[in-house]
């Protein structure tokens, strides 16, 4: 059995964590931790009635593998300890998600305390870095919009069929994805029948896709990102909009999309036909609640032949594949495990 720590287990990333993990059948959880002295119940009710109980922060004991969901800044002064008691380290935040310091240092307003690990660290996305994540100590675990982004727009960058100088994303997140920590945005009064934009021009999301889609095309890719808060708890819908250097239809689109994850179990290209006759077209395009609570990315096209221009719908749980579950597959592959294992749950529908 892998023994695991979830090191800040009170927020919702953390929670998600340990409800994954429950049902995991090679995993034992060894401790989760809280600041302050309480039950499990107080933070996550979907966990009462279990054995799981918290642990303090220097009661931890050496484990197998450590989940951080922590304060971006903490988990780099965190995870040499670990390393140095053999444990293998997935840090849910931002500490190691950037290859330059420069720009990390000035996205996150800090100095960066242990640039070694993020040197070393991989990018946990295994569709793009699985041989990697196999071998790594750290992995840093990417962030919602990102993911989306990145799992979005990989097959045009890596077919070369779109100018990478001019991307443009339209993220759509549910109000987990803020934290458990109190908002005013996040609070029912003022998000309920709202959409509140935030961070609109340089949002932390815009350089993990820009490094990430850079590296698969070996130039220089720019994205245009902006978020906005809308009125539902989990999930992500990143429109992305790309324009590409020769025409193409929304068929051959398709093919290419299905070509480029047709080993992936966890990336679906989203194949339904249009109705011709429809005044109302939905049907081709997924939506979110349908992989809530789960590790799925679904993924839509379309494109606008008349103006040149590719439109791709990628949807994601911010706490799921944007998060817990995709740690949870990441550290399968660290562990030799089947990267499925523990993680083949489908969405809720209604929810």
């Amino acid at each position: 059995m892998i023994r695991a720590g979830i090191y800040g287990a009170t927020g919702y990333m953390g929670g998600e964590v340990l409800r994954v993990l429950m049902d995991h059948p090679e995993v034992e959880i060894a401790w989760a931790t809280s600041r302050r002295d309480s039950q499990v119940a107080d933070y996550h009710p979907n966990l009462y009635g279990t054995d799981l109980h918290f642990i303090r922060p220097d009661q931890t004991t050496p484990c197998d593998v450590v989940f951080m969901a922590l304060p971006t800044g903490v988990p780099m002064e965190l995870a040499p300890k670990f390393l140095k008691e053999g444990a293998k380290i997935i840090d849910l935040g931002a500490d190691f998600r950037l290859s330059d310091r420069t720009i990390w240092e000035k996205v996150y307003n800090k100095k960066h305390k242990s640039w070694n690990l993020a040197k070393e660290a991989v990018y946990g996305i295994p569709e793009l870095h699985r041989d990697e994540i196999k071998k790594a100590r750290v992995i840093a675990n990417p962030g919602c919009f990102s993911s989306a982004a990145i799992l979005g727009l990989a097959p045009l960058i890596k077919a070369g069929l779109i100018d990478t100088s001019k991307i443009v994303v339209d993220g759509l997140s549910g109000t987990a994805g803020a934290g458990a920590e109190l908002a005013r945005p996040a609070h029912h009064a003022e998000i309920g029948n709202n959409l509140i934009p935030y961070n609109v021009v340089g949002h932390r999301h815009t350089f993990e896709a820009e490094q990430e889609l850079s590296g698969l095309s070996k130039k220089k890719v720019k994205i245009a990102f902006t978020p906005v808060y809308v009125p539902i708890v989990r999930g992500i819908l990143d429109i992305c909009h790309a324009f590409p250097n020769k025409k193409i239809n929304r068929a051959k689109l398709m093919a290419l999309y299905k070509e480029f994850y047709k080993d992936e179990y966890f990336v679906k290209v989203y194949d339904l036909p249009k109705e011709e006759k429809a005044s109302w077209q939905y049907r081709p395009y997924p939506w979110v609640n349908s992989v809530s609570a789960t590790n799925f990315c679904f993924i839509g096209l379309d494109v606008d032949e008349a103006r040149g221009r590719i439109v791709v719908f990628s949807v994601l749980d911010s706490i799921g594949k944007g998060g817990a579950h995709v740690g949870v597959q990441n550290m399968n592959l660290m562990f030799g495990l089947d990267e499925t294992t523990g993680l083949t749950r489908r969405g809720l529908h209604p929810i």
